[in-house]
């Protein structure tokens, strides 16, 4: 599972290199939903780490939607923003800490569904995270908790910076003889 800001993508690795995209981001990834969700709640920036911070002391209260797209892999958040969105607008959100708390359930229920659906329709051995949302608490606690699978979990000092992965990518890459 790939969750940054610009992707949500869920990948199936053969081996190193050898991998095949069976689920993506169809309109929001999970990052610039929290980027939108904290903008629409004046929690701050950058939108993962501030949604998170705001949950910490609400309570999952508010009825979101989780959009499920049947039948495949892929992720949509854009429709779990707008109704966000739409609560403000109604005023009808009473605590910046529920909304952000309703929020991030919504988030880490669909990635981790999707996930562990995915890993169990492909007969995976393991799980990988990674990508910046990979730093989300929530999202962290509920994949272990919840996988049949064993889980790898990357520090939080690895899920900051793209630049490290694309430069390991890019000398397997070169290693391998795969320039361009």
């Amino acid at each position: 599972l790939i969750v940054s800001g610009g992707h949500s993508d869920l990948v199936l690795m053969k081996g190193h290199g050898d991998f095949t995209l069976i689920g993506r981001t169809r309109d929001d990834a999970a990052g610039e939903a929290f980027d939108k969700a904290a903008r629409i709640l004046e929690l701050g920036y950058p939108g993962g780490p501030a949604v998170q911070k705001a949950a910490e002391s609400g309570t999952d209260s508010l009825d979101l939607p989780r959009v499920w797209l049947k039948g495949t892999h892929d992720f949509s958040f854009s429709g779990l923003k707008t109704a966000l969105l739409r609560l403000s607008q109604a005023e009808k959100i009473s605590s910046q800490a529920d909304a952000a708390a309703s929020f991030q359930e919504a988030v880490v229920d669909v990635l981790v569904g999707k996930t562990l659906a995915a890993a169990k329709d492909y007969g995976v051995k393991q799980i990988i995270l990674a990508g910046g949302v990979a730093a989300n608490r929530a999202l962290r606690e509920r994949l272990l908790q919840e996988s049949g699978f064993p889980v790898l979990v990357p520090n939080l000092e690895l899920c900051t910076d793209n630049a490290a992965m694309i430069g390991a990518c890019g000398y397997f890459r070169f290693d391998s003889g795969r320039v361009d």
